[in-house]
């Protein structure tokens, strides 16, 4: 029985040949996954920075704007998009 397929039994008890083969999973970022978000049309959504300390030299208009969330730009978007498959 030369050429014939390899019927050999793996752990799950099925032949190999009858095994469906799946892409791999993909990983999410996970610095990623805490920093961005997706709405609901698909679109990301980020924090904004200089947002954590030394806020008492800021004023409040500043303090205000920064405290709103942004849309990730064009460029950083498929970057940011592929470190998120699953969000």
């Amino acid at each position: 029985m030369r050429g014939g397929p390899c019927l050999k039994a793996n752990r799950t008890g099925l032949p190999q040949s009858k095994k469906e083969k799946k892409m791999p999973k993909l990983k999410t970022h996970t610095g990623a996954k805490k920093r961005f978000s997706k709405t609901g049309t698909g679109k990301i959504k980020r924090g904004q920075t200089k947002t954590r300390h030394i806020l008492t030299s800021k004023p409040p208009k500043v303090k205000r704007k920064l405290g709103r969330t942004l849309l990730v730009s064009d460029g950083d978007y498929k970057k940011v998009a592929r470190m998120i498959p699953y969000a």
